[in-house]
C-alpha cells in the first residue's frame, strides 16, 4: 500500500477525553462557581482591576475620535451661538445709540423751540413759525428754503430769525415755499446799531471762512469806537427789520495805517449753518405811514423884457 494513502488520524476506538456534554456541564458548573465565589468573596476583583488597567490605553485610544467629534461639534455650535449673540448685541447697541442720538436731537430741538416761543411772546411784530427744509441748490449763494409761502401769508422781504438772532430775509416767495437769503450771503446787507455806543452802520455778508466771521462792517472810519465782543442789533432805520433784535457780535477789529477805514469782522448770532425752526416776521413797511405826496412845483414866472 502506498505510504501517502495511510490515514494519519487515530482510529475512533483510540480517541480519549470527555464528551461535549461533559465539557458543557463542567464549564457551566465552573462558571456558576465563579459567579457565586465572586459575589460572596470577590475572588475575581483583582483580576478585573488588572484587566481594566491593561485595557485602559486601548479604550482611551478608541474613545478619542468620538470625543474629538463631539467636542468639535460642540465648539462649532458654541461659536455659532457666540457669533449670533455678538450680532444681536451689536444690533441692540446700534439701536440704542440711534435712539440716544434721536433723544439728544429731540432735546435740542425742544430747547430751541422753547426759546423760539419765548422770543415770539416778547416780539411786538406779528410773526409765524416755519421750518427749514433744505438748502438752496446754488453753491455760490447762502440761501435756504422754508415750508411757508404765499398761502401762509409770507411776504417778500420778510425778516427771518431763529431763537438766537436774525437769520436772513425772504427774497423769493412761492405758493407753498419761500427762499431765505442768509445774512452771510455776499449780496445781503442789514442796518445795525452798536448796542454799547449807539452808533449805526451797515453789516454786509462775508461768507469767507478765513475771515473768522460771517459779516463785515464796511466803510467804518479807522478811529471808530468799535471793540471786540460788541453786540450789534437791528437799527430799524430801513423800515424793514424791527429795531433791537440781535444780529451779530464783533470778533475782530483791524486798524491799518495805510487805510482810512477799519476792517471789522462779525459773527452772526443765529445758527446760519444749522437752523431748523425759524420765525418769519412781518415787514415794518406795512405799518409805516405813507410818505407825503410831493408838493406841486411853483409856476415859473417869466420876467419882463
Amino acid at each position: 500500500m502506498p505510504l501517502g494513502t495511510l490515514e494519519r488520524s487515530a482510529p475512533s476506538f483510540l480517541k480519549q477525553g470527555p464528551s461535549p456534554r461533559s465539557r458543557l456541564a463542567l464549564y457551566s458548573a465552573l462558571a456558576l462557581f465563579l459567579m457565586v465565589a465572586d459575589a460572596r468573596f470577590q475572588v475575581t476583583d483583582p483580576l478585573r482591576k488588572a484587566v481594566a488597567v491593561a485595557l485602559y490605553p486601548l479604550q482611551w485610544a478608541m474613545l478619542q475620535p468620538v470625543e474629538f467629534a463631539s467636542k468639535g461639534a460642540g465648539y462649532f455650535q458654541t461659536l455659532q451661538v457666540a457669533q449670533a449673540d455678538a450680532d444681536t448685541a451689536r444690533r441692540n447697541m446700534a439701536q440704542m445709540s440711534e435712539r440716544a442720538n434721536q433723544a439728544e436731537q429731540l432735546l435740542q430741538e425742544n430747547a430751541r423751540l422753547r426759546k423760539l416761543l419765548d422770543l415770539r411772546e416778547r416780539l411786538t411784530t406779528p410773526s409765524q413759525a416755519a421750518q427749514v427744509i433744505y438748502d438752496a441748490a446754488d453753491p455760490y449763494t447762502r440761501r435756504v428754503m422754508i415750508d411757508q409761502g404765499q398761502v401762509a401769508g409770507v411776504e417778500l422781504g420778510s425778516p427771518v430769525m431763529d431763537e438766537s438772532g436774525m437769520l436772513g430775509q425772504v427774497t423769493r416767495v412761492h405758493p407753498f415755499l419761500s427762499e431765505v437769503t442768509l445774512l452771510i450771503d455776499r449780496d445781503q446787507a442789514i442796518p445795525v446799531m452798536n448796542l454799547r455806543t449807539g452808533a449805526r452802520s451797515v453789516a454786509y455778508g462775508d461768507p469767507v471762512i478765513a475771515h473768522g466771521g460771517g459779516m463785515e462792517l464796511r466803510f467804518m472810519p479807522g478811529n471808530a469806537d468799535v471793540q471786540e465782543n460788541d453786540l450789534l442789533t437791528t437799527s430799524g432805520v430801513d423800515g424793514l427789520y424791527p429795531p433791537g433784535l440781535p444780529v451779530a457780535r464783533v470778533v475782530r477789529v483791524e486798524r491799518r495805517a495805510d487805510s482810512a477805514f477799519a476792517r471789522i469782522y462779525c459773527a452772526p448770532l443765529a445758527q446760519v449753518n444749522g437752523a431748523r425752526h425759524v420765525l418769519v416776521l412781518k415787514p415794518l413797511t406795512a405799518d409805516l405811514p405813507q410818505r407825503p405826496a410831493p408838493a406841486p412845483a411853483a409856476p415859473v414866472r417869466k420876467g419882463r423884457r
